[in-house]
């Protein structure tokens, strides 16, 4: 029974962690195409999403994060993709991508 039991919550952690994942690149999005949005055009829009969407990620999934953002007419359109921790953060991440994407009107 024991081994059932831990299986289990070995399983619940780890879908945990994907949700998690999927709340930290929605928040990533949101954050990079705000201050894409906001960005002036001379300046590198795509590094001021990138900073922006990296700041409040945890280091786990900073590492292997892809943030970026790209004008589309009168938007800024940005995705957020991070990798899914296998169990611990920080110690090997599943072969499970994560995509986040937002889109706001441009401010500059």
């Amino acid at each position: 029974m024991t081994p059932v039991i831990l299986a289990t919550v070995i399983v619940l952690w780890q879908a945990v962690l994907v949700g998690y994942t999927f709340v930290l690149a929605g928040n990533a999005a949101d954050r990079a195409v705000h201050a894409g949005a906001q960005a002036d055009w001379w300046k590198g829009r795509n590094q001021v999403c990138r900073e922006a969407g990296e700041q409040d990620l945890p280091a786990a999934w900073r590492d292997g994060a892809d943030i970026g953002c790209r004008a589309d007419g009168d938007l800024v359109k940005a995705h957020a993709d991070l990798k899914v921790p296998l169990l611990f953060p920080g110690f090997v991440d599943m072969p499970l991508t994560v995509p986040g994407k937002s889109a706001a009107a441009k401010e500059s």
